[in-house]
């Protein structure tokens, strides 16, 4: 009789088992979350009406030394795509991908953009700076480095030549950098940046020497027109001259007071 109830017993448990098991699949099968659909982008076709973001070039100094800069563009609320040290052999380090934006620019404008750091990349520089007539040079190492690193963003990114400006050019009321030493013309002839033909240049001069020079109000015009942002008001207001001082820097290093004298006028006039 033992044997017999545990027999039945046996195939009762078992008879259980297997409703219930087949109850949990049934629920199991009823109440099982679904794979998402998988997303698939046919990237085989691309259109032909498209261009880079890219449309400008920012060039700074970073006032600090290697470490210090690295340190500075890493690891603090400031950042640059590319760095330059003043190494003898520079190294070029790349602290942000060119897809992405980098904090160098600030509060800044050139011709209508104002949000630089959306279009723009930026490269630093290892440099002192400096003051006053106290300022520090570039090594020719630096400037042939930072002229391979151009000529490949420019090329890749279809940048313009009037494009290609110091960080004084689109922050004129708080920055100075790459400051007066920085060789302007060189990258211009080297095809990487806007320069004006000293022949003209020269020739303007002379008519503003001798029939006087223009009001501010034209003054702003043409320096608007170059992309600067100049105040309108018509006055050689302090904002206007920090500006001349800008365009100066960049255009005649020499001598950058803010005071719109025949020299720096005709140039101005001879900027396509």
């Amino acid at each position: 009789m033992i044997l017999q109830r545990s027999a039945v017993t046996t195939s009762r448990y078992a008879a259980t088992g297997l409703a219930v098991a087949a109850c949990a699949l049934l629920v199991g099968c009823a109440g099982a979350p679904k794979s998402p659909p998988r997303l698939e982008i046919d990237r085989s076709i691309q259109a032909q009406s498209q261009n880079s973001r890219v449309e400008f070039v920012v060039l700074h100094y970073t006032s600090a030394s290697n470490e210090r800069s690295l340190e500075l563009l890493s690891r603090r609320n400031v950042s640059s795509h590319y760095l330059i040290t003043d190494e003898p052999r520079p190294r070029v380090y790349q602290l942000v991908d060119e897809s992405r934006r980098a904090w160098h620019a600030g509060v800044s404008q050139w011709f209508e953009r104002t949000d630089m750091n959306s279009a723009s990349i930026g490269i630093e520089i290892v440099n002192p700076g400096g003051a006053g007539l106290d300022w520090a040079p570039y090594s020719d190492a630096q400037i042939e480095t930072l002229l391979l690193l151009l000529k490949d963003i420019v090329q890749r990114h279809q940048i313009k030549a009037y494009n290609i400006v110091g960080h004084s050019d689109v922050a004129p009321q708080r920055k100075v950098d790459p400051g007066p030493l920085f060789p302007w013309k060189k990258l211009a002839d080297a095809g990487l940046g806007r320069w004006y033909d000293e022949t003209l240049a020269a020739q303007y001069r002379g008519e503003f020497e001798r029939k006087g020079l223009p009001d501010a109000r034209w003054v702003q015009g043409q320096l608007e027109r170059l992309g600067y942002d100049v105040p309108k008001n018509g006055r050689l207001d302090k904002a206007t001259r920090k500006v001349i001082a800008a365009f100066q820097m960049h255009y005649r290093p020499r001598l950058y007071d803010g005071l719109p004298d025949a020299e720096t006028l005709g140039i101005l006039k001879s900027l396509p």
